[in-house]
């Protein structure tokens, strides 16, 4: 497989028949201000209206497109995950193919790359100025809730146009709606990260991709992610927590009905406390009995892929070693 490449330009692609002519066109314009090799990897997510045909079209014309024809619509969390199996490039970029991101910014992004940077994310400042309270002020809310859960403080996380170091992104693995969630994901490898100001262009071809069922999806996953984040090597930690709480409260209300009982001979057969101590000890047990299966989990997972609890970045040593 060829090597070498120092960019990777990653696009999904889902009903844009329109916008992909011009996109290609951009793309191509803004590739020759950077004087870099690079390639442009287009993948088809199961679309219904003439994309195919078009990417098939641009290919032909250029040899340094490749196309990725999934086999249904899986999602724009797995095209980017397959566009980055197959990515060649030292440094990674993805962008929408709704003419949304301007190729024009790509430079900006791996300008901070080669600054030092890990990963960079674009932010799209000026966007949604004329629709404050429908759609300005939900971003900013979405955008603060993310920063709070995740620690990893971005201004727009939404933005699918990114830049990361190879290195980087192919120690993440992503399900879900995970790709928004990259930086915070990223950050648990200790990479460091920036924000850039990109172009936002308001959409002139189709129809947005995204809805309310979306945002349900985004917010669940965000609970996978703190979950991830957090507790995923240690899940004990939590669940034996949520235990002890639990089996606290259930001891405690225990106590007093068995001094009621005992010492004041009140009657707590047909008391609902009972039932409610009884039912907090059991999910107390329950949750710390999930909590010892989550770590055996976690051992097998690790010992059995062989995967390491941590990322090495570079690794430094004297030439004499090297030769012992």
């Amino acid at each position: 497989m060829t090597r070498g490449l120092d960019l990777s330009i990653i696009v999904p692609v889902y009903n844009e028949e329109k916008n992909l002519r011009q996109l290609y066109e951009e793309i191509t314009a803004a590739g020759k201000k950077l004087n870099r090799t690079y390639e442009i990897i287009l993948v088809d997510d199961g679309s219904r209206d003439g994309s195919l045909a078009v990417l098939r079209a641009i290919q032909a014309s250029d040899a340094r497109v490749r196309i990725f024809r999934l086999r249904k619509n899986f999602g724009q969390t797995a095209a980017l995950s397959a566009g980055f199996d197959n990515a060649r490039g030292e440094i990674i970029v993805t962008l929408d193919s709704d003419l949304e991101n301007d190729p024009n910014d790509i430079g900006l992004l791996v300008q901070k790359i080669e600054e030092g940077y890990d990963l960079v994310s674009g932010w799209r400042k000026k966007r949604w100025k004329r629709h404050f309270f429908t759609r300005r002020l939900p971003s900013l809310t979405a955008n603060w809730l993310i920063s709070r859960i995740t620690k990893v403080h971005l201004r727009d996380y939404g933005c699918t146009l990114k830049a990361f170091r190879r290195e980087v992104i192919k120690n993440i693995h992503l399900y879900g709606e995970m790709h928004r969630f990259i930086p915070a994901i990223a950050a648990t490898i200790g990479v460091s990260i920036a924000e850039v100001p990109v172009n936002f262009r308001p959409r002139i071809h189709g129809k947005s991709k995204y809805g309310f069922s979306r945002s349900i999806r985004v917010f669940l996953d965000l609970l996978t992610v703190k979950f991830l984040l957090n507790y995923a090597t240690r899940p004990l930690q939590i669940f034996g927590l949520m235990g002890l709480i639990s089996g606290a409260a259930g001891l405690v209300i225990g106590l007093i009905l068995s001094y009621q009982r005992l010492v004041l001979k009140v009657g707590i057969g047909n008391r609902p406390l009972l039932l409610l101590a009884i039912l907090l000890l059991v999910v107390g047990f329950q949750f710390v009995t999930m909590g010892l299966l989550g770590e055996i989990m976690v051992r097998t997972y690790h010992e059995a892929v062989e995967k390491h609890i941590y990322v090495v970045r570079e690794v430094i040593e004297s030439p004499s070693s090297e030769t012992e």
